[in-house]
C-alpha cells in the first residue's frame, strides 16, 4: 500500500522558490518519507508549474512521484468550494486504497477546518502540520466527530426548497416511505408525483436498490388508478420459454402441464397499474410482442385464437443503459420511446448528500419496531463513520441488511466500529488501467505519459540488449538522444 500525503500549496510554499525557507511542504517531504504527493493549488496554474518544478529539482534522487491538481476556488475561504475539492480528491485517493497523510500547516483556516473535518470522519488519514518554530511534526486530533455534508439539512431555507422542487404544493404521503433530505431526491419525489396524476407511461432508471419499485409503487397510489391492482413483475426472472404466457397468459391445454386458463400479468393487472421491473433484460423477440400490447391494448392468450383488451398503466424500470442497447441492437428503439415519455432517474445512494446517517438511523428505527430484541440500538460514532466512508454499491437494499447485521453482532446498545466492519461485504478493488481514469475526479497527464514511459523504455532496452539507438527505433524515437531525455525527464529507473 503505496504512502500518499495530500496538501494544499500555500503561499509560504511558493515564496520558498526565491528564499531560504523551504515551505512547509519541502520541510514535511524532508522529515518523512511518501511514495506519492498530491499537491493541490488555488494559484494560478503557471505558479502551479513553477513550483512542482521547483520541487522535484529539490528533492533530486529522493522525489516520490508528485502530481499537481490546478483546483480554483470561490474563494481562499469559501467552505463549500474547499470541501468540494477536498472530498473529491480524498475519495479518489481512497478508492485506490492507498495509506493517506494530510499535511495541514499550508492553506488557510478554512481549508484546515476541512481537512480535520474529512480526516476524522469520511476517511482515516494521519495528520502532519510544519512550523518554523516546532518543525515537522505528526498530529493527534484528540476527538471523533460523525459528519456528512448536508447542505439540504442545513442551510436550504424553506423558499429555496420550494423553488428548488419547482413549485409550493406538499408531496403527496404516498411518497413518505420514500426517506430524504436530498435536494435532487426531493425534486424527484415531486416530478413523480405530478407524472402520477397524469396518465402517461413512467420509465425509472437506477442501480440496483435504488429505490424503483418504491417510486413505482407511490405513483400508482398517487394515480386514479390507486384501488386497482398493482402488479410487479421481475422481467429478468422470467424463463424464455415462459414469457409469453407471463406476460399475456394461457388457455387450458395450450401446451403439457397447461391444466386450466390461466391469467398474464396484463390481465391481471386490468384497470390498474403493471410494473416491469428489469425491463431491459426482455429479449428482442419478447419487445416485439410488448409493444403490440401496449401500443394497442390487446393481448392474445397462448392458446387463443381470440384477443383480449386491457386497460393499464405502464411503469418500467432498468439498471440498464437502454440508449447505449439501442445503439448497440440489444433493444428496440421503437418500443423505448414509448415507455420513456415521463422519465425518472434515481441517483446511487453514494451521491445522496445528506441521506447516509439520516437513513441508517431511520432503518434502524423500523428494524426495532419488527424485532424487540433489537430495540434501543444506536450507531457509535466509529460505526458512523464508516457507514459514510462506504461506497454502498448495493444503494438502500445493502444499506438496510448491513444495518441489520451490525445490529445482529452487537452486544451492547452501542453498535461498534468493530460490528460494523464485521457487517460490511468487502469486494475486490477494480483497478484502472491507463485508459480507464475518472478525469471527473482529476488526472495528472505527465504522470500517465510518465507511467507509460517508465513501463516501455526499460523493455525496450532490455530488448535492444543496452543498445540506445536500438531502443530508440523500437519506441519510434529520433535517436538515443531523445532517448535519454525522456529518461532524464520522466525519471526512468533503468537497470544495470
Amino acid at each position: 500500500m503505496e504512502a500518499v500525503l495530500l496538501t494544499w500549496v500555500g503561499k509560504r510554499d511558493l515564496e520558498a522558490i526565491t528564499c531560504t525557507d523551504q515551505g512547509p511542504v519541502l520541510s514535511t517531504l524532508k522529515a518523512f518519507q511518501f511514495s506519492r504527493v498530491v499537491l493541490l493549488s488555488s494559484y494560478s496554474s503557471s505558479e502551479l508549474r513553477k513550483y512542482k518544478s521547483w520541487l522535484v529539482e529539490r528533492l533530486r534522487d529522493s522525489a516520490p512521484s508528485i502530481e499537481s491538481h490546478h483546483e480554483p476556488l470561490n474563494s481562499p475561504i469559501d467552505f463549500t468550494s474547499i470541501y468540494q475539492v477536498a472530498d473529491r480528491h480524498l475519495q479518489r485517493l481512497h478508492s485506490d486504497q492507498s495509506n493517506l497523510s494530510i499535511l495541514l500547516s499550508p492553506g488557510t483556516p478554512a481549508m484546515q477546518a476541512v481537512w480535520i473535518l474529512l480526516g476524522k470522519t469520511k476517511y482515516p488519514v494521519t495528520f502532519y502540520q510544519s512550523s518554523r518554530e516546532q518543525g515537522v511534526e505528526q498530529v493527534e486530533i484528540p476527538f471523533n466527530i460523525a459528519a456528512e455534508y448536508i447542505p439540504s439539512a442545513v442551510s436550504v431555507n424553506d423558499q429555496h426548497l420550494a423553488n428548488l422542487i419547482n413549485d409550493q404544493a406538499l408531496v403527496h404521503a404516498a411518497f413518505d416511505d420514500i426517506i430524504t433530505q436530498d435536494p435532487n431526491m426531493l425534486r424527484l419525489k415531486k416530478q413523480a408525483q405530478i407524472l402520477a396524476e397524469r396518465e402517461v407511461p413512467v420509465l425509472i432508471q437506477g442501480e440496483t436498490g435504488t429505490g424503483k419499485e418504491l417510486f413505482a409503487r407511490a405513483i400508482h397510489n398517487v394515480s386514479r388508478r390507486a384501488n386497482q391492482p398493482f402488479i410487479a413483475l421481475n422481467c429478468g426472472a422470467i424463463p424464455p420459454e415462459l414469457i409469453d404466457t407471463t406476460l399475456f397468459g394461457h388457455k387450458k391445454g395450450a401446451f403439457t402441464g397447461a391444466a386450466s386458463d390461466r391469467a398474464g400479468v396484463f390481465q391481471q393487472a386490468h384497470g390498474g397499474t403493471l410494473f416491469l421491473d428489469e425491463f431491459g433484460e426482455l429479449t428482442t423477440a419478447a419487445q416485439v410482442r410488448l409493444l403490440r400490447a401496449i401500443q394497442e391494448g390487446l393481448v392474445t392468450p397462448v392458446g387463443s385464437q381470440k384477443e383480449e383488451s386491457v386497460d393499464v398503466r405502464i411503469i418500467t424500470a432498468t439498471h440498464r443503459n437502454l440508449i447505449e442497447d439501442i445503439a448497440n441492437g440489444g433493444f428496440r428503439e421503437d418500443l423505448f420511446y414509448r415507455v420513456a415519455v415521463g422519465v425518472l432517474t434515481l441517483p446511487p445512494l453514494r451521491s445522496r448528500e445528506g441521506d447516509l446517517l439520516h437513513l441508517s438511523e431511520t432503518l434502524l428505527a423500523g428494524l426495532a419496531k419488527q424485532d424487540k430484541a433489537l430495540e434501543d440500538k444506536k450507531l457509535s460514532v466509529d460505526a458512523k463513520n464508516l457507514i459514510l466512508l462506504h461506497l454502498w454499491p448495493g444503494n438502500i437494499r445493502e444499506l438496510r441488511s448491513t444495518i441489520l447485521r451490525a445490529s445482529l453482532w452487537s452486544s451492547d446498545e452501542l453498535i461498534s466500529g468493530e460490528e460494523m466492519q464485521q457487517a460490511f461485504f468487502h469486494r475486490p478493488q477494480k483497478q484502472d488501467g491507463l485508459l480507464d481514469r475518472d478525469v471527473s475526479q482529476g488526472v495528472d497527464i505527465q504522470d500517465i505519459i510518465s507511467e507509460l514511459v517508465g513501463h516501455y523504455v526499460p523493455r525496450a532496452l532490455l530488448a535492444s540488449q543496452g543498445n540506445k539507438s536500438d531502443a530508440a527505433k523500437l519506441l519510434g524515437l529520433k535517436n538515443y538522444q531523445t532517448l535519454n531525455n525522456w529518461i532524464e525527464k520522466h525519471r526512468v529507473k533503468i537497470d544495470n
